[in-house]
């Protein structure tokens, strides 16, 4: 016993489990070898995300691009819509309602806040909807037009045709007017031999036009063949001295020349196309004397008129 306690040494066992300084080389190059793979890993990536970061960055350039090309396109497209002018109405209510859904595709761009591929596409799409079909109505525009100038030179040539007729009618009417101007210059019945007379209130003449109870406007109505027979409104204006037509309180006015004229008194007639002896009265007091001028209407034409001293 005694010689195994002899023989017993504690660091004999104690070198057993320590690390021998291989072993701890090889475990420090290991952590080594881990952490450059971790670091390699690492960096890779941060390149990885920084290269996904500028790609991502040059899609988003490339379709803001995109966008504002679509814009612009649009923009002139709308201008395009604006400068057609057609007076065909059906095409012109189409073309109007063209250029509204134009103007609603720029506000859904103008407020469109994601973007991506897609969408592009399908608003180019839409941008190529209205240019194809603002290209047919150009079109059809075109061809109205081609057949407007056709029909136009067909004015032309047919107006060319009937313009000799034309001027042959002119002078036809022309001298059927005159003659027709001729027939109712010819036609219209003159009145002559014009008096006027101071009359007391028993109708008997007076010496003085002051002592004068009413006025007679004797004349006659001449013959003519080429008038028309039948009754006439004869109108007598007796105007005095100092250039006041004499007239009644209701002050009666007939249209001549498109003018509305008061008169003194008024008599309707039949007449036959032969001398008519007419006579018309005047009934009023304070007659001065001088000069009267005496005007006789009818059929809205003036037939005679006189000067007459009444002393």
């Amino acid at each position: 016993m005694e010689e195994n306690n002899k023989g017993y040494e504690p660091s004999d066992y104690e070198d057993d489990y320590a690390p021998r300084p291989e072993e701890a080389v090889k475990s420090i190059r290991g952590y080594r070898i881990v952490i450059i793979i971790l670091s390699v890993i690492l960096v890779a990536l941060s390149v990885l995300y920084f290269s996904i970061h500028r790609q991502q960055m040059r899609d988003n350039e490339l379709l803001q691009a995109d966008r504002d090309s679509i814009q612009n396109d649009l923009g002139r497209l709308m201008t395009d819509y604006d400068n057609l002018q057609v007076s065909n109405d059906s095409i012109s209510a189409n073309l109007t309602i063209e250029r509204d859904r134009a103007d609603s595709l720029m506000t859904r761009l103008k407020k469109e806040r994601s973007w991506n591929l897609s969408k592009i596409k399908q608003y180019e799409k839409e941008v190529g909807t209205l240019r194809t079909i603002m290209t047919g109505y150009i079109r059809q525009i075109d061809s109205l037009n081609t057949l407007n100038k056709q029909l136009i030179s067909e004015n032309v040539s047919f107006r060319k045709e009937i313009t000799s007729a034309k001027l042959r009618a002119d002078m036809a009417e022309e001298k059927a007017a005159e003659l027709d101007n001729k027939v109712k210059v010819g036609s219209v019945i003159r009145a002559r031999d014009i008096r006027l007379s101071a009359l007391n209130a028993r109708s008997k003449p007076v010496s003085r036009v002051k002592n004068a109870d009413r006025l007679r406007v004797d004349f006659v109505l001449a013959a003519n063949e080429l008038a028309e027979p039948g009754n006439k409104a004869v109108y007598v204006r007796i105007i005095s001295p100092d250039g006041y037509v004499l007239t009644t309180e209701a002050m009666p006015t007939f249209e001549y020349e498109g003018e509305r004229l008061s008169y003194s008194a008024m008599r309707e007639v039949d007449y036959q196309n032969q001398d008519l002896e007419v006579g018309i009265y005047f009934n009023s007091s304070g007659f001065a004397p001088g000069t009267y001028q005496v005007e006789l209407f009818c059929e809205g034409r003036l037939i005679g008129q006189s000067q007459i001293v009444m002393r």
